[in-house]
């Protein structure tokens, strides 16, 4: 498994890195998938204080603790909830920052961080305040280095300009072409960057078959495609690019093409979905006339809100 360089950072992580807010709450399943994940070379996990109310991090920390040195671990804080009760609220404070990095230390077993992220994150927040959380992490060495998790554009400008974040992760995908309107290019600039979350799309950009879709993805498509013009996408990517290579390879190495994305962290359900993504993630990379095909073949949207 190849590795890459977070930002300015000395993170070297795998360029496929598990996603674990899929990995489910029954114990046993969980901890295949993720030491799964670690044989076959990933040595990069993404999880957050919110997923599964704490339960996400619990198992993480039970499935890396006697390989920490190993493992570049990754979560996230900014959405306070309390355990048992529905719902939560977002607070990007410096005090609720402080006292919640204190829970995910305990949850994961250990006394460190690797790459603590922003999960979310507005232009009305006070911006200030959070990097002066992270900054003050970071001087107590309770975390490595800081980043976000953020698809709005007016928000990463801000970070890129008064913060020393070295990442920031996004959606990207062949279906979600947006970052590159703008913000691959501004990341990469400052060498900062990218890790790319929802690269398959919600499953489309696999070998599952699209008439096994849900309903709401026939009736209302994916982002800006309507169903019958994903099934056209996936029809051509097939025929015209593919060629016999898994839909899940080209999805993959679409997203690693870019320098500036360090780990495309893909989320996986079972044993078998680990497998498949690092098969995948460690194929031949695409050339720069299939990437040309599939941007003729899709669309390059835009961010619309949030600019």
């Amino acid at each position: 498994m190849k590795k890459r360089k977070i930002g300015k950072s000395d993170l070297y992580v795998s360029q496929i890195g598990l996603g674990c807010m899929s990995i489910g709450t029954e114990e046993k399943n969980a901890l295949q998938i993720i030491e799964t994940a670690l044989d076959w070379g990933i040595n990069y996990l993404d999880t957050a204080d919110l997923y599964d109310q704490g339960l996400n991090e619990e198992f993480v920390g039970k499935a890396i603790k006697s390989k920490r040195q190993d493992v570049i671990l990754a979560t996230k804080v900014g959405n306070r909830f309390e355990k048992g009760k529905e719902g939560w609220s977002w607070d990007p404070s410096k005090a609720y920052i402080k006292k919640a990095v204190k829970a995910s230390l305990q949850r994961l077993q250990t006394d460190y961080i690797d790459l603590y992220q922003l999960h979310g994150g507005t232009i009305e927040d006070n911006i200030d305040e959070t990097i002066e959380a992270f900054e003050e992490l970071k001087q107590e060495g309770i975390i490595r280095y800081y980043g976000i998790s953020s698809i709005r554009p007016n928000v990463i400008r801000e970070y890129v300009a008064k913060s020393s974040i070295v990442s920031v992760m996004m959606q990207y995908s062949i279906l979600d072409r947006r970052p590159e309107e703008q913000v691959l290019s501004l990341l990469k600039d400052h060498e900062i960057s990218v890790v790319a979350r929802g690269p398959v799309a919600k499953g489309i950009l696999t070998d599952r078959q699209l008439n096994m879709s849900s309903n709401s993805l026939i009736q209302n498509g994916y982002l800006d495609y309507s169903f019958s013009e994903i099934e056209q996408v996936v029809h051509k990517l097939n025929e015209q690019v593919a060629k016999g290579r898994s839909l899940t390879e080209i999805a993959l190495q679409y997203c690693l093409y870019e320098d500036v994305v360090a780990s495309v962290v893909a989320g996986a359900s079972s044993v078998d979905q680990v497998i498949g993504n690092c098969t995948a993630a460690t194929s031949a990379p695409l050339t720069a006339n299939e990437i040309i095909g599939i941007r003729e073949i899709t669309k390059a949207s835009v961010y619309e809100q949030h600019r």
